[in-house]
């Protein structure tokens, strides 16, 4: 019976840790910098042009998007216990400063895959859009250095 509750004492000791780890892992996988090559809003495909002009790049826990010439800098948030995989961003400088946006993701090798909620009021469940919910769906591939 001791052995027994030694095994969950340490899967309990454990268990928090490999989670920590996957967090940490995803953090270190998720530096770089990002290139969407598919976008869609509220059930649309997202202009081409505008998607061409953004760049993401993820250092840490800080993030900066570039859309032309306009900069958003902010915090990201990861947690890697939800199913599926979450992030908070938290806006700090430019158009989104003070706003948080609740999204989910999916890393895959160089593909990274985020759907936001732009309101910033409920955590997507699935990575689709559909007409008349604000949700943006992106799909990154990491920029060749």
């Amino acid at each position: 019976m001791n052995r027994i509750h030694n095994l969950i004492g340490l899967m309990l000791i454990l268990a928090p840790s490999a989670l920590c780890g996957e967090a940490d892992a995803d953090r270190k996988a998720l530096n770089g910098t990002w290139l969407p090559t598919a976008a869609e809003l509220s059930g649309q495909a997202f202009p081409d042009d505008v998607r061409k002009a953004i760049t993401l790049v993820i250092k840490g826990n800080e993030y900066t998007v570039t859309i032309g010439q306009v900069t958003d800098k902010g915090t990201v948030k990861i947690d890697a216990t939800k199913k599926p995989r979450a992030l908070d961003i938290v806006g700090g400088e430019g158009p989104n400063k003070g706003k948080t946006f609740l999204a989910i993701y999916e890393l895959k090798g160089d593909t990274l895959r985020i759907c936001y909620d732009l309101l910033g009021k409920k955590r997507p469940t699935e990575f689709a859009t559909k007409k008349g919910a604000p949700l943006f769906l992106v799909t990154y591939r990491r920029a060749k250095s």
